[in-house]
């Protein structure tokens, strides 16, 4: 463990090591390795890809939600983190929606809406997300003409409870810190172009 994380209590140590140990075997299976499909895998930066070198993208995601959200790499992380918290749900919803925006047929539409609500909306439901009573009530209303737009306004929620509340909180673990500290010495370095070593607990 390093040394960074030696004033942290037990249980913090805990969480982090495990953060940072599923992490590591992310980044070097470069896949996700749960069931929320649409997360999605680590993808690597090559000679035949435009996308940024791991390294970039890693320092990317403290400059703003926006830019942790719009990165494979980022959000396959961010959902591990929330995994420790047991709170991946709100993640999976977000996901979910901007899934959901992307289907053209009216018939899938409907289908689709009413699987997320009874998935991520309704109460008591599996992986309830945490919106007020209007809100819910307001997408229920809305299930009633499934539209691309019928999650909005509770997907908007979800996305600023997440960015007020878990986002500080990813970018202050110690598994986090760590893995930027590795990134920046990584571009720092003259071999700017290889990506950063996996984490090794």
């Amino acid at each position: 463990m390093c040394r960074t994380l030696a004033a942290f209590p037990t249980t913090c140590l805990e969480r982090a090591k495990e953060f940072k140990t599923r992490l590591g075997i992310l980044l070097h299976k470069s896949e996700l390795g749960s069931d929320a499909g649409s997360v999605g895998k680590f993808e690597w930066g090559s000679k035949h890809s435009k996308e940024r070198n791991f390294s970039e993208d890693v320092l990317g995601w403290k400059e703003s939600f926006d830019l942790l959200l719009s990165s494979k790499n980022g959000v396959a992380a961010f959902h591990t983190f929330l995994k420790t918290e047991f709170s991946e749900e709100n993640l999976e919803f977000w996901l979910a929606c901007e899934e959901f925006k992307k289907i053209r047929s009216a018939t899938k539409l409907a289908s689709q809406a009413h699987r997320i609500f009874e998935e991520f909306i309704r109460s008591e439901a599996p992986k309830e997300v945490n919106i007020d009573h209007e809100t819910r009530e307001l997408t229920r209303t809305n299930l009633q003409a499934a539209m691309a737009t019928c999650f909005d306004v509770a997907q908007g929620k979800t996305r600023a409870l997440m960015e007020k509340d878990s986002y500080p909180r990813f970018l202050k673990s110690p598994a986090y810190r760590d893995l930027a500290a590795q990134a920046s010495a990584a571009s720092a370095s003259p071999s700017t172009s290889r990506p950063a070593e996996p984490l090794h607990t």
